[in-house]
């Protein structure tokens, strides 16, 4: 489609229009000159309404994080995804407001990055049973893999492989030699009742990198 040529007589008619109606609209103003005041007021009154809105909005987001609860029969019964969710909801809840989930192809290892309020950098593996307890226990090769990327790619000083189920005794074994952190079944069950936060539950976590912030 051609764009249409506009002609020098045109485009100067399009410019007195417009000078009039800008001067019609001053001349309108200072004749009516509360109008101007109005609308500063009714700027001010939407902008304070709207910051005010976000305020309590946010003030709310974190209330029901801090309530976050999860019973262990709500995380068996969630996909394996929505449990990486659910465990990034939790390190949101004790304190961590950069927690995210980064499980997926090619997440070499980890499934969740928390930094916690002692500055400590968290990289979480998420193993979900659908039957708890009767699934699968987790075996040394998930840790494996955890352990050779926990530290040098992620940078992790605290390394944790979470699940709803158990693990085998290999695996507990190589994760104490490793320094990795496991959180079983029944130390997600008190985690998740909102207790106390991870770092309270587990053994030899590192020491913090700094004070904890102010709340």
């Amino acid at each position: 489609m051609r764009k249409q040529a506009y002609t020098g007589g045109e485009v100067l008619v399009g410019v007195v229009a417009t000078v009039w109606l800008v001067a019609a609209l001053m001349d309108w103003l200072a004749a009516h000159p509360w109008v101007l005041p109005l609308i500063l007021l009714t700027a001010l009154a939407g902008a304070f309404l709207w910051f005010r809105l976000r305020v309590q909005g946010e003030r709310q987001r974190q209330a029901r994080t801090r309530a976050l609860r999860y019973p262990m029969a709500v995380l068996d019964q969630l996909h394996h995804r929505q449990f990486e969710y659910a465990i990034r909801d939790l390190m949101l809840r004790d304190g961590c407001p950069d927690a995210v989930q980064v499980g997926g192809a090619g997440d070499n290892g980890a499934d969740v990055k928390a930094t916690d309020p002692y500055g400590r950098r968290w990289v979480i593996q998420c193993k979900h049973r659908r039957a708890g307890l009767a699934g699968a226990a987790v075996g040394t090769p998930d840790l494996h893999v955890l352990n050779g990327t926990g530290r040098p790619v992620h940078k992790g000083d605290v390394i944790v492989l979470v699940t709803n189920g158990r693990f085998t005794q290999p695996a507990t074994d190589f994760a104490r030699s490793q320094r990795l952190h496991l959180v079983d079944r029944p130390t997600l069950a008190s985690w998740a009742a909102g207790s106390r936060p991870l770092w309270e539950l587990l053994r030899a976590v590192p020491p913090p990198r700094r004070p904890a912030s102010p709340s």
